[in-house]
């Protein structure tokens, strides 16, 4: 019997990532295209269409190969018929992206939210493997999550399930969020809301840091200098650190205490921090958790990086489309 393909598709906010991947989780080819946002991204879903038709060209492949395709994108989804309920930086609003994409692509496609994307990656093939209750946070410009409960992704009522980086982590003096409310988990523990509790830092005391300096000469900081910085012993920085990673303990213990999954796990680029922000953040855990909680929930960084999307959406196809038709 011939292999099949599943196609996992991550709309990101500069680049779309794809992957042909067995019906093992394992890549067999992966690229990327830009995304092309002009005209509120009317031309995405052309572009993955030919994107793909031209790999299959490449690899002397037939389309008959492939089951469907998996696709991840920001914002709500109404998870049945793939319509996006907003995707702000794409001007995109009640746009029914599965039923453009099946025209364009002729292939069964299936959508959902690109960070539960990733927490299906991750539970198939990364740091949550073979756990079915497991929350995946992901900390990058912003802060997304997606929440499994035996196995599934839970949507909610409207689509809004898992966005933990809006649950509120500070109630007094915060930070206003994109979102348009203030103190948002996202306000302080994205690459940015860790520039911004450096910043506060830096104006509040007088201490010598190389946070300061590096201010001082390049005129900005990243939250890679914040890691990199405490890392070599910076006070400044490793106070910084040490306040993102309470609000990321208290968060992730009101969400082991709520929901008592067996992993939870950290993702996105501010992750790389590795255990200069888990060994924190572990402790906080600790220290706001249900006792119970604490034993049964384990903290892991992810381990996919930018594969757990395409992973994530080739999962679904497995699950919605091949297996379904197994049965």
């Amino acid at each position: 019997m011939e292999e099949k393909w599943l196609v996992g598709v991550d709309l990101g906010g500069t680049t779309i990532k794809l992957a042909f991947i067995n019906v093992y989780g394992e890549i067999l080819h992966k690229w990327e295209i830009p995304t092309n946002t002009n005209e509120q991204g009317k031309h995405i879903t052309l572009d993955v269409a030919k994107a793909i038709d031209k790999k299959l060209e490449e690899l002397g492949e037939l389309k008959s190969k492939l089951i469907g395709i998996g696709m991840g994108a920001p914002g709500p989804v109404h998870v049945a018929s793939g319509m996006i309920y907003e995707a702000v930086n794409l001007g995109w609003k009640n746009y029914p992206l599965k039923d453009l994409l099946e025209v364009e692509t002729g292939l069964p496609v299936v959508i959902d939210n690109d960070a539960n994307l990733a927490a299906l990656g991750e539970m198939w093939k990364g740091a949550g493997e073979g756990a079915k209750d497991l929350i995946c946070m992901t900390l990058g410009t912003g802060v997304g999550g997606g929440v499994i409960t035996n196995g599934e992704i839970v949507h909610g009522i409207s689509g809004a399930a898992g966005e933990i980086g809006h649950i509120t982590v500070v109630t007094e003096n915060a930070f206003p969020c994109n979102c348009g409310k203030s103190g948002c988990l996202e306000t302080v523990t994205s690459a940015t809301g860790i520039v911004r509790v450096a910043m506060q830092k830096i104006q509040v005391t007088d201490k010598e840091s190389m946070l300061r300096s590096m201010l001082a000469e390049e005129g900005r900081i990243t939250s890679k200098d914040v890691f990199e910085a405490h890392g070599q012993g910076d006070e400044l920085a490793g106070e910084v650190v040490e306040k993102v990673a309470s609000y990321l303990g208290l968060a992730v213990a009101n969400l082991s205490s709520t929901l008592n999954p067996e992993k939870i796990v950290i993702g996105g680029g501010v992750s790389k921090a590795g255990d200069a922000l888990l060994e924190p953040i572990q402790r906080y855990f600790e220290q706001y958790a249900f006792s119970r909680a604490v034993k049964s929930t384990k903290l892991a960084i992810a381990t996919l990086g930018n594969d757990a999307g395409v992973i994530g959406g080739a999962w679904l196809v497995k699950k919605h489309k091949y297996e379904a038709k197994m049965i």
